[in-house]
């Protein structure tokens, strides 16, 4: 199975429709809206998962997990006072001036992950 990294607006707008698509396959959900067959089915947002699967990339680079030439390179936020808001993991956000850059992983995961509580970035596993 092919693993879709996080793709532009018009491949998500055609994966949603394949997702839309396999949902309505399954009989007893045909009648239901996307939303609720994935409440009843206990999937998430395609969004969510995007956004949950970077969360995760980003866990396992700061905590390397990857070898280190292997891994993105992500700037860290050096401050010279303590932290009062987010985590002290925090990365640094360089201004984009084109599409390209701004979508990619290591521009568009900074703000998510910054706004991570302490306790989420400072776990031992991925899974706690």
């Amino acid at each position: 199975m092919e693993t879709v990294w996080f793709p532009y607006k018009k491949e998500i707008l055609k994966l949603l429709k394949r997702y839309k698509k396999a949902t309505k396959l399954i009989v007893y959900l045909k009648h239901l809206p996307y939303t609720e067959s994935l409440n009843q089915l206990m999937l998430p947002a395609l969004k969510y998962r995007y956004l949950h699967g970077d969360m995760i990339e980003v866990f396992k680079i700061v905590h390397d997990f990857y070898h280190l030439e292997a891994a993105v390179k992500l700037n860290f936020n050096i401050l010279s006072r303590p932290i009062t808001r987010g985590n002290t993991y925090k990365l640094h956000k360089s201004s984009c001036h084109y599409n390209i850059r701004k979508y990619s992983f290591s521009s568009r995961v900074v703000n998510m992950w910054n706004s991570l509580p302490n306790d989420v970035v400072e776990a031992n596993t991925i899974n706690t």
